[in-house]
């Protein structure tokens, strides 16, 4: 049986798709899952140096016609198998993203899910990714730029007859309005990630800073979204993953004591 291909998308750079999608391959990784992310940030691949390797091939050059995909294979912490991009003006150039779905055609005959990080913008290369996958996951911020160029993206997600699974809102605080944010897609929300600025030094964090809520809310995250790839799940009437506790200080915590944590925004209380 092929593969699960989810397209990790964005309108906006900086909202976090690298990072939700390395995430996600830990989490399932650690599942017993065969995971590859492939670096499809084709004008600012940064997958390899958020991981902290030096690939001897890249995407770029597989895209160019130079090498097979299994050329650029590379392993990192975790099990995790990635496809790293470089970030050369003359490898972006040379790179023709329609071989992007030849590339994903043979990953997903050889691993359980693959996961394509998306660039910025609404370009060729970003639309690309769209329309081959299984299922989209749309990542943004609380930043009213960032959402609404993730409801562009998914506007556009449609056109190209790509299923869009899903919201995930990055960096939530006790502040960020999730309830509004949410009725501006029509898709579900299907997580919110809480600000964790210390956890965000060590990637995957599900790895390595497995305590932390950011990596918490990623575990469960990948937990709904195997459910959906392998099991047939509905996400028709998911619950929002988002627990009280990870908007707590230590002092809070410990009032809060062994009670049920509950939304703390709107509709998710």
């Amino acid at each position: 049986m092929s593969g699960y291909v989810c397209t990790v998308a964005g309108g906006k750079g900086g909202v976090g798709k690298t990072t939700t999608a390395v995430n996600i391959a830990g989490a399932m990784e650690a599942a017993g899952y065969d995971v590859v992310v492939v670096d499809a940030d084709l004008g600012m691949a940064n997958l390899a140096a958020m991981l902290d390797v030096d690939p001897d091939t890249s995407i770029h050059e597989v895209l160019a016609g130079g090498d097979a995909v299994s050329a650029a294979l590379t392993d990192v912490q975790g099990g995790i198998t990635i496809v790293p991009g470089e970030q050369s003006l003359e490898a972006f150039a040379d790179a023709d993203p329609a071989k992007l779905k030849t590339v994903v055609r043979t990953l997903r005959n050889a691993y359980d899910v693959v996961l394509v990080d998306t660039g910025a913008g609404l370009s060729h290369e970003t639309t690309v990714p769209l329309g081959l996958a299984d299922g989209i996951i749309l990542i943004t911020t609380p930043d009213d730029v960032a959402v609404g160029d993730a409801v562009k993206t998914a506007e556009l997600a449609d056109r190209v007859g790509g299923e869009v699974l899903g919201t995930v809102l990055n960096r939530v605080t006790t502040e960020t309005d999730v309830e509004g944010i949410a009725e501006r897609f029509d898709e579900p929300l299907l997580a919110v990630i809480p600000d964790d600025i210390d956890a965000t030094k060590s990637e995957p964090l599900v790895l390595n800073t497995p305590d932390s809520p950011a990596a918490d809310a990623f575990e469960q995250l990948s937990d709904l979204l195997v459910g959906v790839f392998f099991e047939g799940e509905s996400l028709d009437e998911v619950e929002t993953i988002m627990e009280t506790g990870w908007f707590l200080d230590e002092d809070e915590q410990e009032e809060e004591g062994e009670e049920e944590s509950g939304g703390l925004f709107g509709r998710f209380g």
